[in-house]
């Protein structure tokens, strides 16, 4: 019997309170005043460069983390049984919540700064106000943080499709399939750049960053190649482990000076410095970002696995509440920002009590209603709440 895999779940729960200290920065942050749930008066610009570091890896992580167990999910199943089955962990929940937390949102952005409310059929994700300025949110409403549900069920049945068709029978190596990933992505990103695409292409069902659109899906599939080459059972490689913090560290040093000088250009008017060129500077950019990226992730799957693959009686509950906890947590940090807006303390205590009062509150939130439902329900309340657990078949029983 292979050994129970509990590091997958707790770094899937860990990936999704990185998520919720991200958001938590955009409240302190001047990049999305009139975008962002609430802000703060209180500011601090350093938190950008969590922001910066954070958005490196922490959604490829997710992908890499569901992409790991789809093979399973899809083995021995029909399709029409495993369409149904995704339908009912992933778009049921996404559905609930896009139709009930984004109106929840709206309310929160006008409320918050003392703007009017508006017509109630304004508050949904498919309204949009002609000749407004679609960079304030109440004038077009977008999914915002739900964007994850559609394009991971998208990415379950294009990988459905390959797997039905037998394209997925691909005999190559894990470092193949990284360098692969590396390129294709490196390649795919230059080209959105070039062709002046990048930025949020949004829709009433699929909402994605359109660079990140097809590395995304790569770091889903190379996460799916490890399942199958069952990376997981090998011994300790702490040559590998060494060469991927040195790569760490070249690249993400290398990114920081890059990503800055390009973000200075943005912002500044006429100022058009770069250390070599436009194009080659931004295929640096790109290179070092999915660089740190890859490396980053490596180290982070060697710690967890050596270091965090037991459980106890808490990290259970965190990991069955975790993708709930996605669903619900910036509604859940909407509220409490506002609570902590007139505390008259410095802005980096305020960003960490947001983090943990929000990651604390959405857990509690989550387990209430477990409770809640298992009183009033027997077993038709419980699949009621594992839609939500087992989104992208990463609840605690799929990962063994």
């Amino acid at each position: 019997m292979k050994p129970r895999i509990y590091f997958l779940d707790h770094l899937r729960t860990f990936s999704i309170f990185l998520v919720i200290l991200l958001h938590s920065g955009l409240v302190y942050e001047r990049v999305l005043e009139y975008n962002w749930i609430v802000v703060d008066p209180a500011k601090n610009d350093s938190i950008g460069l969590v922001r910066m570091y954070l958005d490196l890896f922490v959604m490829y992580t997710i992908f890499f983390v569901s992409g790991y167990f789809i093979p399973a999910s899809v083995a021995g199943k029909r399709t029409i049984d495993f369409l149904k089955s995704k339908f009912k962990r992933i778009l049921g929940p996404w559905l609930i919540a896009v139709f009930t937390l984004i109106p929840i949102y709206k309310f929160l952005f006008l409320y918050s700064r003392g703007w009017p409310q508006e017509a109630w059929y304004s508050y949904f994700h498919l309204f949009h106000r002609a000749g407004a300025d679609p960079g304030v949110f109440s004038n077009d409403p977008n999914q915002n943080w739900l964007w994850f549900l559609p394009v991971l069920f998208l990415f379950q049945v294009v990988y459905l499709v390959l797997a039905k068709f037998q394209l997925l029978r691909w005999n190559i190596s894990i470092r193949t399939g990284v360098i692969s990933m590396l390129v294709l992505s490196v390649g795919y990103s230059m080209l959105i750049s070039n062709a002046g695409l990048t930025g949020w292409s949004h829709s009433g069902f699929l909402e994605f960053q359109r660079e990140r659109f097809v590395p995304y899906f790569l770091i889903f599939l190379l996460g799916a190649l490890c399942k199958q080459k069952d990376v997981f059972t090998g011994k300790k490689n702490m040559k590998l482990y060494i060469i991927a913090n040195v790569v760490l560290t070249l690249s993400l040093g290398i990114f920081t000076a890059v990503a800055l000088n390009l973000f200075f250009n943005l912002i500044t008017p006429g100022r058009n410095y770069f250390f070599v060129s436009d194009t080659i500077d931004r295929l640096a950019y790109y290179v070092t970002a999915l660089t740190s990226m890859l490396s980053l992730l490596y180290v982070l799957l060697h710690t967890f696995r050596f270091s965090f693959n037991k459980t106890n009686g808490l990290m259970k509950v965190l990991n069955k509440n975790s993708y709930a906890v996605y669903i619900i947590h910036v509604i859940v940090l909407g509220g409490i920002a506002l609570m902590l807006r007139p505390l008259a303390v410095p802005v980096m205590v305020k960003y960490l009590l947001l983090t943990i009062l929000t990651f604390t509150v959405s857990n509690l939130l989550v387990s209430g209603y477990r409770k809640l439902v298992r009183k009033k329900e027997s077993r038709g309340g419980d699949e009621g709440v594992e839609s939500l657990e087992e989104t992208a078949e990463l609840s605690a029983s799929s990962s063994r």
